[in-house]
């Protein structure tokens, strides 16, 4: 019995450690815009960048993913592979919306993809559901709260 209660002891803070945030956020990142707050998948690095959300059939509710680059730039997005369409807004290094856009579905995969570039610098890209950002009046120079992750 006190050979499982010192296990207890010892592991108990061990378990609470490892669910924590150390970032001081609960849960999945998120993106706040105005009273909207999107759960993000953070896309960071060379492969998820490239993955983004392709190959998907739905992009739930309340969802996206969020494109962190390291420097602000024009950005160029298409809709390879994606099976959703999905509504994406470019972000300036200063969390402000420079341009938006709807992109539907590719009918014809042979083709060449439609691209949908940022026209100003973006350093952050994120892409919610098709018709998320009409329903929510989101629009170019609208603030974004980035999470932490992001910055």
């Amino acid at each position: 019995m006190l050979k499982n209660l010192t296990l207890w002891i010892v592991l108990c803070p061990l378990l609470l450690l490892s669910s924590c945030n150390c970032s001081g956020e609960s849960g999945p990142p998120q993106v706040r815009i105005g009273e909207h707050v999107w759960r993000v998948e953070i896309a960071d690095d060379e492969q998820t960048v490239r993955q983004g959300l392709a190959d998907r059939d739905e992009i739930p509710e309340g969802t996206g993913m969020l494109f962190v680059f390291p420097r602000e730039e024009v950005r160029i997005f298409h809709m390879l592979n994606c099976r959703a369409a999905i509504d994406i807004a470019f972000i300036s290094s200063n969390g402000v919306i420079v341009q938006i856009y709807t992109m539907p579905v590719e009918k014809d995969p042979k083709k060449t993809p439609v691209q949908y570039p940022s026209v100003h610098p973006a350093q952050y890209a994120l892409e919610v559901a098709a018709g998320t950002f009409e329903r929510a009046d989101v629009k170019v120079g609208d603030k974004v709260k980035l999470p932490d992750p992001a910055r």
